[in-house]
């Protein structure tokens, strides 16, 4: 079926709800297979290699992320490194390490930062910009489909700034986190409430999940706004089958983005009235919908969304949104861009990315339009993330292993100079005197090259063999040497130093 089917299918997609059972932002998950391989590059027309499921390394044995294999090797990229949040699927358990996470265009970690404890998340990481410095940002928190959490802003340094926390004895979630140019964090909250569903041939004594748009200020944490769903959009708006008995939430709205227009109202997407919200940002009332059943907007060819995340206003006037589609709908997902016209009231089909393999991400996912005018997308849960020039060229594709995924992904230039000392590890090599020596520096981006330091005590060390360039997260380097304790410098373009590791014995 076509994009343009959309109005003949729509009936069907409760239906296809039901069957998949991906109403949340959580996919239907299956066991690994658990096949390593080694992540790499592929040219064209080559089968892409598997990432490996773990990766290990000598001098942080603490750190065990998942591999990222790159299907389409980077050229006419934008410039920056990729910012995504994996978490894993069964068949992991105490493997992998889920947590925030930075990688280059050759796959290779730049930062990774675990988090800890049973069913703990990190999703959505990016770089804002918060008392005029650009921070990373992050949700932290247990749940999967709908989270409870708190949301964490470190600097450069990778030093926690703040934690943010909804308020008014809410729990935050997961699916929006934005710093507005007021230094106020716009949230999002999934509150049951007892309601009678009766109206729509569900249960009196049902439960409803309220969908809640909070602005809280983030150095008091205050709460300057509060949106409710319920107040604003009626249950008949859902395209989620009605439950038809008491128990269980039942998640007609689900909110999953929140984005400041250009005249400071709010957009909020909802997953499950396939519309985007206009909200007054003084009143809570709705100016427009667009898309949905009650869609203000005469929708053009394409325009349809089903199951939608992350709309956004662009500065020339665009929306932008990730669209999910389904199975009823389309043989993919697309990154989508609207034009619209707020005096005609119509919505135009301008760009459509499709996802490069031609499937269809049943939940998650986003949107970035980068600087040079480019698309940044992140397919949700299948575990890809891409990017597309402006025309809808591939420029580049990479992901995760089968069963680890990312809420979002995003591209962004950054520059990150961690507090802590380089880490280094030591080990005999099979000839007399030789020694590999490990070295990374979890987060540090501007390190060229690695010199390798010894000598018989923590406070006598000297360089021993040539400057060695980084390669990757940890660097090998063999080197002779008689000494009994051995340490690395880290060091820029230039070769200055930028930092030290601690003298380890041999």
């Amino acid at each position: 079926m076509t994009r343009r089917g959309f109005l003949k299918a729509v009936s069907a997609g409760a239906a296809w709800i039901a069957v998949t059972n991906a109403l949340g932002c959580e996919p239907v998950e299956r066991a690994s297979e658990k096949t390593p391989a080694t992540p790499g590059s592929s040219e064209a027309g080559s089968t892409p290699p598997r990432p490996k499921d773990v990766l290990a390394f000598r001098s942080r044995p603490d750190l065990s992320p998942p591999g990222v294999g790159v299907a389409t090797r980077a050229r006419d990229t934008a410039p920056g490194y990729v910012f995504a949040a994996p978490k894993t699927g069964p068949g992991y358990e105490g493997a992998v390490q889920n947590g925030p996470m930075i990688v280059d265009n050759d796959g290779q970690i730049v930062w990774f930062r675990s988090v800890r404890g049973e069913d703990a998340r990190a999703m959505d990481l990016k770089v804002q910009r918060y008392r005029g410095e650009p921070v990373l940002t992050y949700y932290e928190g247990v749940g999967t489909t709908y989270g409870r959490g708190e949301y964490v802003i470190l600097d450069s340094s990778y030093r926690e700034v703040a934690r943010v926390r909804a308020g008014n004895g809410y729990a935050g979630d997961h699916h929006e986190f934005l710093i507005t140019g007021e230094d106020t964090a716009l949230i999002t909250i999934y509150s049951p409430v007892r309601w009678d569903l009766s109206s729509i041939g569900g249960p009196h004594d049902g439960i409803v999940l309220d969908g809640i748009a909070q602005e809280v200020d983030i150095a008091t944490g205050e709460v300057l706004l509060e949106w409710h769903s319920l107040d604003h959009v009626g249950l008949d708006e859902t395209y989620r089958p009605v439950p038809e008995e008491a128990g269980g939430n039942f998640d007609y709205f689900h909110i999953n983005s929140i984005e400041v227009d250009s005249d400071d109202n709010l957009l909020v997407s909802a997953r499950t009235t396939f519309t985007i919200y206009k909200i007054d940002r003084q009143t809570g009332e709705i100016l427009w919908r667009l898309g949905g059943k009650r869609s203000d907007f005469e929708m053009g060819p394409g325009t349809w969304m089903r199951y939608q995340h992350d709309a956004r206003r662009q500065p020339g006037g665009a929306i932008t949104v990730f669209d999910n589609g389904g199975v009823q709908k389309d043989d993919k997902s697309y990154g989508l861009v609207f034009d619209l016209d707020e005096d005609e009231m119509t919505a135009t089909l301008a760009r459509e990315y499709g996802e490069p393999d031609g499937r269809v991400a049943a939940v998650m996912g986003s949107m970035q339009v980068l600087p040079n005018g480019n698309a940044f997308l992140g397919w949700g849960s299948l575990p890809l993330f891409s990017e597309f020039s402006e025309d809808g060229e591939l420029l580049f594709s990479a992901g995760f292993p089968p069963e680890v995924n990312s809420y979002r992904a995003f591209r962004f230039p950054w520059s990150g100079q961690p507090d802590d000392d380089p880490a280094v590890a030591a080990e005999p090599g099979p000839a007399p005197d030789e020694v590999t020596v490990y070295a990374s520096w979890n987060g540090a981006t501007e390190v060229a090259s690695w010199q390798v330091l010894a000598g018989p005590g923590p406070g006598r060390l000297k360089p021993i063999g040539p400057v060695t360039d980084r390669e990757g997260f940890e660097t090998a380097v063999t080197v002779r040497t008689t000494g009994s304790y051995v340490g690395v410098q880290a060091r820029d373009g230039s070769g200055g130093v930028l930092g030290a590791s601690k003298a380890v014995k041999m």
